[in-house]
């Protein structure tokens, strides 16, 4: 079992102890969807801390999604339910990556990718350079945002 999970089981029990409900149903809703992507499938398995991250970064994303839409829909209570449950589950999530680090770390691909080429790559390499920056942040940075700062590498 990955750590991520083990993390999640003890502080949801710790939740319960504590009577802490936004706690306890938050992360009674991240396990659930850790839960369904084991068993997604022909065949159950075990899930990679990554995976596990990238399920937690996907609800993180709906809560703010969810948040937005109430917002649109003047209702403020739950707005705030939505974030604050977002925050809760940031705090399982590495550190996100702040934008001079993603750019430094496009500026040694697209560096790498000239020493391998001779020349310095064009937009036919964009999608593997994008690879390349995607795996070195692994989730700690939007990936819409790194397409945009290693196009603009390129250009």
């Amino acid at each position: 079992m990955a750590e991520l999970k083990n993390r999640l089981k003890t502080d949801l029990v710790t939740a319960l102890k504590a009577h802490d409900e936004l706690a306890k149903s938050t992360i009674r809703m991240a396990l659930a969807s850790i839960a369904n992507e084991e068993v997604a499938g022909k065949t159950a398995r075990t899930l990679t801390d990554a995976e596990e991250t990238a399920i937690l970064n996907r609800e993180v994303a709906r809560r703010k999604d969810a948040a937005e839409a109430y917002a649109a829909g003047g209702r403020q209570e739950l707005v705030d339910k939505e974030l604050a449950e977002a925050v809760l589950l940031q705090a399982y999530l590495p550190q996100p990556l702040t934008e001079a680090e993603v750019q430094a770390i496009v500026d040694e691909e697209v560096a790498a990718s000239a020493a391998a080429l001779g020349e310095r790559p064009t937009m036919k390499q964009m999608g593997g350079l994008i690879k390349a920056v995607n795996g070195r942040v692994a989730g700690r940075f939007e990936g819409g945002k790194v397409a945009a700062m290693v196009k603009a590498a390129l250009a």
